[in-house]
């Protein structure tokens, strides 16, 4: 395993980092009733009267908890062990999913730089066309104002301008581009996905997963989604595909206690990572935002610091509300970097450029496809190019 291991460690090369460190202690053991007890208490402090969900979720808090038996090694699914083709990279992986918004953008910048003077006519539909893609207004207005000095009234070739708008985004995009670290002093290292349903988090959850597998790390996954059996499905599947034991109840159980189960059950194994998959909240229902505050107050009743990371998984698809959903998670989650899928399904890829002129938040990894190695780590100098088609 450890020659595969050699072999394979540029599969997600330059996502996720981190090093070995002795294993701490476990925390001392906290009966999970008088947590789930304590955490709705302080919730009663913080808000004026408790919610009929918030009381309900104690009622189910001890419902039994299942853990899947990982998968022997030997048997991980083929798509999962697989050595990546070497004949397409990544880059070349990233040009193809992000085609559609390269295309629109490269397109229409032909069409407004062939046989044109740049004025400022030319200047206003440009800044109209990167609108229209989501690039966001002020990275719009700075392409648009370094094309135009010193060059009214002259020619200026699509080129020029293809090459000026890889610039600008890279400029947005290089503070941002930061990988999640884990920290080999912590075991378990806690991370939380969260996000609105449909954008990948099960499916991004089972690919770290299989990443960190490679890596020779021991892994905890836990059916936080416990709204939904497939999800639940889902996460078994992956756990089986990558040899990960797996922390589920059943459907409609209390999520928090499942959280709380979960990092007992990583701590009392010594792994080094847990993934926590959450449900699909809406960042607009008041409710399920309270339950998941919930959920990060009875992690820290095992560990102070945790999680130590909460990624919101986002889907590019869904364009300008992609901006709402940050700015709500990260107020009520505490997020603290992101991960942005589906890129290979719009025209519309330029918001992740947006959302890093706005929230400055890290950018971990980008998806571009269904495939196990298709999320990889963000390079903003990369992303730059093949948006610009440069």
């Amino acid at each position: 395993m450890s020659e595969q291991n050699g072999k394979r460690k540029g599969l997600f090369g330059r996502l996720f980092g981190g090093k070995d460190a002795p294993s701490q202690p476990s925390s001392e053991a906290v009966p999970l009733d008088e947590v789930l007890r304590d955490a709705d208490e302080l919730a009663v402090s913080e808000r004026a009267a408790p919610t009929d969900a918030a009381r309900a979720d104690t009622a189910s808090a001890m419902d039994a908890v299942v853990i899947e038996a990982p998968t022997p090694v030997a048997t991980l699914a083929t798509e999962v062990v697989a050595k990546p083709d070497a004949k397409v990279g990544w880059f070349q992986k990233l040009k193809l999913g992000l085609g559609k918004t390269s295309a629109k953008l490269s397109d229409g910048i032909t069409g407004l730089f062939t046989k044109r003077k740049l004025d400022g006519a030319t200047l206003d539909d440009l800044e109209d066309l990167l609108i229209q893609s989501d690039i966001g207004l002020p990275t719009a207005a700075r392409i648009t104002g370094a094309i135009s000095k010193g060059r009214f009234e002259k020619g200026v070739s699509a080129d020029d301008v293809r090459a000026i708008l890889s610039e600008e985004v890279e400029r947005v995009l290089v503070p941002v581009a930061k990988p999640l670290t884990l920290d080999g002093m912590r075991k378990p290292h806690v991370i939380m996905m969260v996000g609105v349903n449909g954008t990948g988090k099960t499916t991004t959850i089972g690919k770290l997963a299989a990443k960190y597998r490679r890596e020779g790390k021991s892994v905890v996954l836990a059916a936080g989604d416990t709204f939904r059996a497939a999800a639940i499905d889902q996460l078994k599947v992956w756990g089986e595909r990558t040899g990960c034991p797996v922390v589920a109840r059943s459907v409609g159980s209390d999520s928090a206690g499942l959280a709380f189960d979960a990092l007992k059950e990583a701590q009392a194994s010594g792994a080094d990572v847990l993934l926590l998959d959450t449900a699909g909240r809406l960042q607009n229902k008041q409710v399920l935002m309270e339950e998941l505050e919930k959920v990060v107050r009875v992690l820290k009743k095992l560990d102070s610091s945790a999680p130590h990371d909460v990624v919101l998984v986002l889907d590019a698809t869904t364009g300008q509300n992609a901006l709402g959903q940050v700015e709500v998670f990260r107020d009520r989650a505490g997020v603290t970097g992101l991960v942005m899928t589906k890129l290979d399904g719009t025209a519309r890829g330029g918001i992740l450029v947006a959302i890093a002129e706005k929230f400055a938040l890290p950018v971990h990894a980008i998806g571009v496809g269904e495939g196990v190695d298709d999320l990889q780590a963000f390079e903003a100098k990369d992303f730059a190019r093949a948006i610009a088609h440069s």
